[in-house]
């Protein structure tokens, strides 16, 4: 399949990542999948390849600044890249500010925050250039409140957020849109379990009694959603949660 344009996925091994990635290929965009594992990475493309999209898997960890910027000038060989979706990122731990450990607080902004920022420098400039770009940050609804336990995410989540609201006023008048999906509960096979350090019983809890948690495909098909709105039309900040949950801490459960 032949595409005119590029849309670029970090994070593009598993869950929303993935997910998103299916739906821009299918969507008619060559995507660039970036994630840290190559395995995976490598499979993913194999499956669109074989479904015939046009994919190009690209082994990237966002907090590298040299390997972002190698992996940016790779891009000069594909079609001009018009779309950035910054997903990469995840939540280590669940301990209250005063026995979090520093180097999991270190490691979620790493990730969240300066990943972001490392991806959206390096491409900035062909997305300006394509003269019709989006920078897609798949934040969370932790970027928008506090909750228990939840104090370091919830901090690298807020920088994430900031970075989409600053850089939509540092880019006005130029031909770039900034995009802001904020989910709330999504159950994918490694978020949850990465937080609790591998736990699976724990992270089941999180959504015990839950009849509907958010997929990542239904977050897939937002970001597809609203990469394709006509090019005046920007989605400054999409918050998307389950029916069943009403804000952070109030979730109904069917127990």
């Amino acid at each position: 399949m032949t595409s005119s344009r590029t849309a670029v996925v970090t994070g593009a091994s598993s869950g929303i990542g993935a997910a998103s990635a299916r739906r821009l290929a299918e969507a008619g965009f060559h995507v660039a999948l970036a994630a840290r594992r190559t395995e995976r990475l490598e499979a993913l493309a194999k499956e669109l390849t074989a479904e015939g999209r046009s994919v190009s898997a690209h082994p990237l960890d966002v907090t590298d600044r040299a390997a972002v910027d190698a992996f940016a000038a790779s891009l000069d060989a594909h079609p001009p890249v018009h779309v950035l979706v910054n997903n990469a990122g995840g939540a280590i731990g669940t301990e209250p500010v005063a026995a979090a450990d520093p180097a999991d607080w270190r490691r979620m902004y790493e990730v969240n925050v300066i990943g972001v920022l490392n991806v959206t420098q390096a491409l900035l400039p062909a997305l300006t250039a394509s003269g019709d770009g989006t920078v897609v940050v798949l934040s969370s609804t932790a970027g928008l409140a506090t909750y228990e336990g939840g104090g370091g995410y919830v901090a690298a989540k807020h920088g994430a957020h900031v970075i989409a609201e600053t850089l939509r006023l540092e880019l006005n008048g130029r031909p770039v849109r900034v995009i802001e999906i904020a989910p709330g509960m999504v159950r994918t096979d490694e978020f949850a379990l990465t937080r609790f350090r591998g736990d699976a019983e724990r992270a089941a809890a999180v959504y015990a009694g839950v009849a509907e948690p958010l997929t990542a495909e239904d977050v897939a098909d937002t970001v597809a959603w609203a990469v394709t709105r006509p090019s005046h039309v920007n989605v400054d900040l999409l918050v998307l949660r389950p029916r069943a949950q009403a804000s952070n801490t109030k979730v109904h459960r069917e127990l």
